[in-house]
């Protein structure tokens, strides 16, 4: 198998793994364990993990320069994003969740032109405003009376940070990938992400009753951990190794007809009008945003 089939393979399996976590994760909370109680027990679980494979890695030195960057990673990959996700996941529905990360290439673009100065044109301009729209029928249209989403337009709202947060993740670790080997990587990136989640999330970690956890929420427990947050950052970490941030965020467009797929077989979800055409928008204005635009011969 050549690099670039294996990294797709791998920027694949991320997403289906993450497809699968928006209906699991809303699934216990906050009945069993509360977001951000879920996001400690993420970040400390996945920090032992990569610590512990990073024995058989490359032993590798950060250099001074590149710890800034580092803390960024952590920040937006490693607390914001996450923090946002599942606080947004407990308030909303995992359709909803699926279709507002598809937001993100749109804010990868948005943050290009401001950063690096990347051409604005008429129908990048156009894909922004509609993405956008789509994104902003699901706040606020997109309200439904669920006992198990009590505040979907405020849940949406986190959607659209985490996929900003996670955006500029993408952008931010890409030149370190080339550097440094993935455990070293990861292993940096989520002890800082324990160290400054631990006084937000702590108190919420330790209100959920470990005992008397039911089974099949400790095996959903064990799936966010090695599956949602182990194996798909490693994965992402391996695809961008060998595949350009762009594509990587590309795979987020598979996710809502994953998510999608998977919540309305577990009859978790189901489709409304709001949500076809809010997701239309903001798959069209995705499209139109990330559409090469052709040379002229």
């Amino acid at each position: 198998m050549d690099k670039r089939t294996a990294a797709l393979l791998a920027a694949f399996g991320a997403s289906l793994i993450y497809a699968i976590n928006h209906t699991v994760a809303k699934g216990v909370m906050p009945t069993y364990i509360k977001p951000f109680g879920f996001i400690l027990l993420r970040v400390m679980g996945a920090a032992i993990l990569f610590w512990v494979a990073s024995i058989w890695a490359p032993k590798q030195k950060i250099e001074k320069s590149d710890w800034p960057r580092i803390i960024a990673c952590a920040i937006f990959g490693m607390v914001i994003n996450m923090l946002m996700f599942f606080k947004g996941l407990q308030l909303s529905t995992p359709i909803n969740s699926s279709v507002m990360i598809t937001i993100s290439p749109i804010l990868v673009f948005i943050l290009s032109a401001i950063l690096i100065k990347e051409k604005i044109t008429f129908l990048r301009t156009l894909g922004i405003l509609l993405g956008f729209s789509g994104a902003l029928g699901l706040i606020l249209f997109g309200a439904e009376l669920r006992q198990d989403a009590p505040n979907i337009p405020l849940g949406n709202t986190l959607f659209i940070i985490n996929a900003a947060s996670y955006a500029l993740y993408l952008v931010l670790v890409k030149p370190l990938t080339a550097k440094y080997h993935s455990f070293t990587l990861m292993k940096w990136f989520f002890l800082i992400g324990v160290i400054i989640n631990f006084p937000i999330t702590i108190s919420e970690f330790s209100e959920v009753q470990w005992s008397s956890l039911p089974f099949d929420v400790i095996l959903v427990m064990v799936f966010v951990v090695i599956g949602t947050t182990f194996f798909t950052y490693l994965l992402n970490v391996f695809a961008l190794r060998t595949l350009k941030a762009s594509t990587i965020g590309a795979f987020i467009y598979l996710q809502p007809l994953l998510a999608i797929s998977f919540a309305m077989a577990m009859g978790a979800d189901s489709l409304s009008i709001v949500k076809v055409v809010s997701a239309l928008l903001v798959f069209l204005g995705v499209y139109l945003v990330t559409k090469t635009p052709k040379k002229l011969s």
